[in-house]
């Protein structure tokens, strides 16, 4: 007798007041069929495992959803925060990933290690770390198999194995996603970027600025100094699951409003986030990073030439401005499996 297939395949988000007694159970059955089912569960231990609330202030608590139903989980925590134990600072850390044993084999351990790392990315740690048992040789074949590193040296005992995947490609630049407050600026520092290449009509004008809104919906990323925390440059993408622009088609992830701040040109801010794009692609699992572009936008045309990009002219068209002129629409896109992820090197 075989079991028909599931309705919906699980999203991945954070995991709601309602959902916490759920959210452990699946914890509490996931743990009871691994290698370590066995063995006696201390108090310590138990808490931990219940508190989801406490590890959700801590980071955050993501789970998988099928039906209205979770059926995995992820605790991802930050540094030196009570649930943290192999974090140094800067650095973000999952814990309890759990997938419903009912639900294993299907990939959804791995999508939740990715939807961590998409989080530690959006807070803009160094990296993400975890640990896990000796025996669990499927965990650890899967987080190698992401690209994660072994650390000895932050080992728990002899038991559990401690592992790291870096995030931020330069010591200089950190990338992560905009604080609310910082959304007037980020509007100036996109608009002067777009206002100083080209002359730019009040609707397009408008649309560029309007951060604080694209941020409901979407996605804005921004570049800043390591050192003095100054904004260097932003772009944007859509959240999981959508796109930014009609460009995008089914397995890809587009991106819009580019922009360097003009004290910051020439520090390689935009080929930074551009790779910060394909970086999320490859975690996302999309085949293609695809974007548009103006025909007076030769500094971002070198840029995506000289990052590997390729036009894809079956997709370009007239743009119509409201005074009756038109310019052709630009389209760019690159395949994210061409090359290892340079920024994890």
């Amino acid at each position: 007798m075989t079991s028909s297939p599931p309705s919906t395949s699980p999203a991945i988000g954070p995991v709601l007041p309602h959902e916490w007694a759920a959210e452990a159970d699946v914890i509490e059955r996931a743990f009871a069929a691994g290698p370590y089912g066995h063995l006696p569960k201390g108090a310590e231990r138990r808490a931990f495992e219940r508190d989801t609330d406490g590890r959700a202030a801590s980071g955050a608590v993501l789970v998988a959803r099928r039906d209205g139903r979770v059926i995995g989980t992820a605790s991802v925590l930050r540094a030196a925060t009570p649930y943290s134990r192999v974090a140094l600072p800067g650095e973000a850390e999952v814990r309890l990933v759990a997938v419903d044993p009912a639900e294993q084999g299907a990939g959804l351990g791995e999508a939740l290690t990715r939807a961590s790392l998409e989080a530690a990315l959006g807070w803009g740690a160094d990296a993400l770390v975890l640990d896990t048992g000796a025996r669990n040789v499927r965990a650890q074949a899967l987080y190698e198999r992401m690209g994660f590193g072994r650390v000895p040296e932050r080992d728990h005992g002899d038991d559990a194995l401690a592992y790291r995947l870096a995030l931020q490609a330069r010591d200089d630049v950190r990338i992560r996603l905009m604080r609310p407050d910082e959304a007037d600026e980020v509007s100036a520092l996109v608009l002067a970027a777009y206002t100083g290449d080209f002359v730019l009509n009040a609707g397009y004008r408008a649309e560029i600025a309007a951060v604080a809104e694209r941020a409901r919906d979407h996605q804005v990323w921004v570049a800043t100094d390591a050192a003095s925390g100054m904004l260097l440059g932003t772009a944007s993408t859509p959240r999981p699951g959508r796109a930014i622009s009609p460009l995008a088609r089914e397995g890809e992830l587009d991106f819009r409003f580019l922009g360097v701040a003009a004290a910051a040109r020439r520090r390689g801010v935009g080929a930074s986030l551009v790779e910060h794009v394909l970086r999320l692609a490859r975690l996302r699992g999309a085949a293609r990073v695809v974007l548009n572009t103006g025909p007076d936008m030769l500094a971002a045309q070198r840029l995506y030439d000289r990052l590997g990009f390729e036009r894809l002219h079956e997709r370009e068209f007239l743009f119509e401005r409201p005074d009756g002129s038109s310019f052709l629409m630009m389209a760019y896109g690159r395949d994210v499996a061409e090359e290892a992820d340079r920024s994890a090197a």
